[in-house]
């Protein structure tokens, strides 16, 4: 039987041809990007997306170490003389690590055994022999053995011996290991108790006395486990349900694997201890690794999953677009951190003001909140969504009630990883003599004009959408979630004109080098006029040009084209097209009643085909269209600022932060994320749930139940079922809230309101 390619393989497993794998592996390896393949060559590979490509890049990687790793197996085995055709057959046609390490087992080379010990002591043949013949008095035969020159000097030592050898030689049976290891996983429970010494109460508590289906437990529950084990908080053991030993399946295994059938032979204690032993001291010990290792690796490969899907969303989000902002950093004792970018995100002015330190503090600082916004035409107010939060968001609220001239709009935005980003040396370039602080304030601001471009300049681990995100492949992990963010760039294009080092380094084809070579280019010679200009910088080659041009963007440029996703290779058929529907480009541009009578079918040919065509008119229909959604903002509800301000029933507004197989956290807007149960999530069965809701969307949800002390609060987002609370009308909720102890913004009297607004008004006139 021959060995199957790369490709089909690849192809089986994702459901497509063969030749378009083979197709986009051949494009790769000419050092081609998966965002270029999936945009441009969709001809090649048959319409393959981004997400089959990323899927094929990674498994052709697997498959790729995997061949690796076979050949220095087989010429291991080979230089041991012990190598025959049924063994590398066996081997070439393995798809999986753990079980070519299987085959390799036997022939590993490894430490001095105690049964290679017995062996150089001549007890193989007793070995052989009673396992051969269980007929034979082990005890009698036994006694020929004794060699006291190599430490067998009782018949006991030489059985003892002989069970070594064949311990060891059962234990290295790919088959059985095979069989045992899959057998529990169908079967086995996961069993974790409080470790020794472990404290009464930790946040491990649930699992002081638990158990599931091994193979069942889900991806975040199976990476708590495993941190809580390797913290000394819990013990994990794998065992079948109401497990005796003397009666454990894998006994039968080993027996029938060994061919020893018990019918009452002398020899049949004495092999069915060597069963035993054979489980107890080396099967049952590997299989538990491998199967942790299993849930592992499977708990790692979910959690990536739904952490690069949550970046994707987080990454997609809605830009406010191009406005002159106001990024606040809240905070009670070191004050607000206020920031104002332009609408190219270049800061133009930053201060510290005081709101939430006293009544008088706090006149002053509306006074110089209105100032700012007047002086510098601020049209939105982005909010960090740290400590002081609604406190500065009651606070703005109040400025918007008292000048509505001003025409603001606010938004609370996620600031995890603006600290990162503040103390990180692009943000030292960026703004070198401004104070880490207010670049936090800035980055706040920007990431609510344009959340892809302020993002892409902070590690993705940083920005706080996964689960348990220490505890996975580091490189596994990085590697994912930056081919994610590479894929949302390209999926939106840049700007070539404003994009910053870190925006352009992710386009397809570039790098850190080139993208600094761009930026010297254009700091040097002014903007860009066509994308053909790219051509004349250093260190940017054709290749390079071809794999970046369809997703670098010149506005306003010589070129309408250059501004759509038209990538230049294509200019040539869009010029025919053109000349024979006799319209300039600019009148051709979005005319949709002449731009589909066209006859596309016309102009295939070997360079340019049906999908690209298709792909072409539509980006002519509405050149450089961003595929983001809507811009939308989230609206708290007033009065509700603390965890003890939730009341069972209150239905209110939040936006989700984070998405996992379990459910999804929101933000209400009490500086403690809540959690939607899957089960909470809509009125029918959820399997996944961002089925129904992703990282950044605005929803409605009911209180469920809000516990202070211990920070958790659960929400439902099916709001027709009061069942599972004492739900009562939100009005009566309303008043049986309590006031917050913290100081915060509150409204202020008539009369003083009326004096303020008088006063901030008289500031304006002057």
């Amino acid at each position: 039987m021959s060995t199957p390619t790369f490709a089909h393989i690849i192809a089986n497993e994702l459901a497509v041809k063969p030749e378009q794998i083979q197709a986009a592996i051949d494009l790769l390896d000419e050092g081609a990007t998966v965002p270029f393949i999936a945009r441009y060559r969709k001809e090649a590979t048959g319409g393959l997306t981004d997400t089959h490509l990323r899927d094929m890049d990674e498994r052709l990687t697997y498959l790729r170490e995997l061949d690796d790793r076979k050949k220095t197996i087989l010429k291991s085995i080979q230089e041991q003389g012990k190598l025959d055709d049924a063994l590398t057959t066996k081997i070439n046609q393995t798809l999986n690590k753990t079980e070519l390490e299987d085959l390799y087992l036997p022939f590993k080379p490894k430490r001095h055994t105690k049964g290679q010990k017995a062996i150089e002591a001549g007890l193989l043949p007793l070995a052989e022999g009673l396992l051969s013949d269980p007929s034979q008095d082990p005890n009698i035969v036994a006694a020929g053995y004794l060699n006291p020159e190599k430490g067998v000097t009782t018949g006991a030592e030489a059985l003892d011996g002989a069970r070594a050898i064949l311990v060891e030689k059962f234990a290295e049976n790919p088959e059985l290991v095979q069989r045992c290891r899959e057998y529990l996983w169908d079967h086995a429970l996961l069993f974790s108790q409080m470790a020794p010494k472990a404290p009464l109460i930790s946040k491990f508590s649930d699992f002081y006395d638990f158990s599931q289906a091994i193979k069942l437990i889900p991806s975040h529950r199976a990476l708590a486990l495993l941190r809580g084990r390797n913290e000394s908080i819990l013990s994990l053991k794998i065992a079948l349900k109401d497990e005796q030993e003397q009666q454990h399946p894998c006994f039968g295994f080993i027996a029938e694997a060994a061919h020893i059938k018990f019918k009452n032979n002398p020899a049949d204690a004495w092999l069915r201890e060597v069963v035993e032993w054979t489980w107890k001291t080396k099967l049952s010990v590997s299989t538990e690794l491998a199967l942790l290792t299993r849930m592992r690796e499977n708990a790692e490969v979910e959690a990536i999953r739904v952490f690069k899907e949550n970046l994707r969303d987080l990454l997609m989000a809605p830009p406010a677009g191009l406005r002159i902002t106001l990024g606040l950093d809240p905070g009670f004792r070191t004050g607000v951190k206020a920031a104002v970018v332009d609408e190219t995100g270049k800061l133009v002015h930053y201060e510290t003001i005081f709101p939430h330190q006293g009544q008088n503090e706090y006149k002053k600082a509306l006074v110089s909140l209105a100032k700012i916004c007047k002086t510098y035409h601020v049209q939105l107010i982005s909010i960090g969504n740290g400590t002081a939060c609604r406190e500065t968001e009651l606070w703005v609220k109040e400025l918007m009630h008292t000048l509505p001239e001003l025409n603001l709009t606010y938004i609370v935005v996620n600031e995890a990883g603006a600290s990162v980003y503040s103390a990180s040396a692009l943000a030292s370039q960026e703004m070198p003599d401004v104070d880490v602080s207010y670049r936090g304030a800035a980055s706040i601001a920007r990431r609510l004009q344009d959340p892809l471009a302020e993002l892409v300049k902070i590690d993705p681990k940083s920005i706080g959408v996964g689960q348990y995100q220490h505890d996975l492949n580091q490189v596994r992990l990085a590697k994912g979630l930056d081919a994610i963010v590479e894929d949302c760039v390209n999926a939106i294009g840049v700007d070539v004109n404003t994009a910053s080092a870190p925006l352009l380094q992710r386009i397809s084809g570039l790098n850190q080098t080139t993208a600094n070579a761009i930026l010297a280019y254009r700091d040097k010679n002014g903007k860009f006029a066509t994308r053909a200009a790219l051509k004349k910088v250093p260190t940017l080659g054709p290749k390079t040009f071809q794999q970046a041009a369809g997703f670098l963007r010149i506005m306003g440029g010589k070129n309408p084209l250059d501004a759509s996703a038209v990538h230049p290779e294509a200019y040539p058929v869009v010029e025919k097209i053109l000349q024979d529907i006799n319209l300039p480009i600019h009148a051709a541009i979005g005319n949709k009643e002449t731009l589909k009578k066209i006859n596309i079918q016309k102009y295939v040919d070997e360079h340019t085909g049906l999908l690209t065509l298709t792909d072409i008119l539509h980006e002519l229909e509405k050149p450089g269209r961003d595929p983001r959604p809507e811009f939308k903002s989230v609206q708290y509800k007033a009065g509700v600022d603390k965890i003890s301000d939730l009341t069972p029933g209150m239905i209110l507004e939040g936006v989700v932060t984070n998405v996992a197989n379990f459910g999804a956290f929101v933000d209400v807007g009490v500086h403690q994320d809540g959690l939607v149960h899957i089960s909470e999530l809509a009125e029918k069965f959820v399997e996944d749930p961002r089925t129904v809701v992703k990282t950044g969307q605005i929803v409605t949800v009911r209180v469920l139940s809000a516990d202070s002390e211990r920070k958790r609060i659960q929400l439902s987002m099916r709001l027709q079922d009061t069942t599972r609370t004492d739900a009562k009308p939100v009005a009566a909720v309303a008043q049986s809230e309590k006031p917050s102890n913290k100081v915060k913004a509150k409204p202020q009297p008539i009369e003083m309101q009326s004096a303020m607004a008088q006063k901030l008004q008289d500031l304006f006139k002057r």
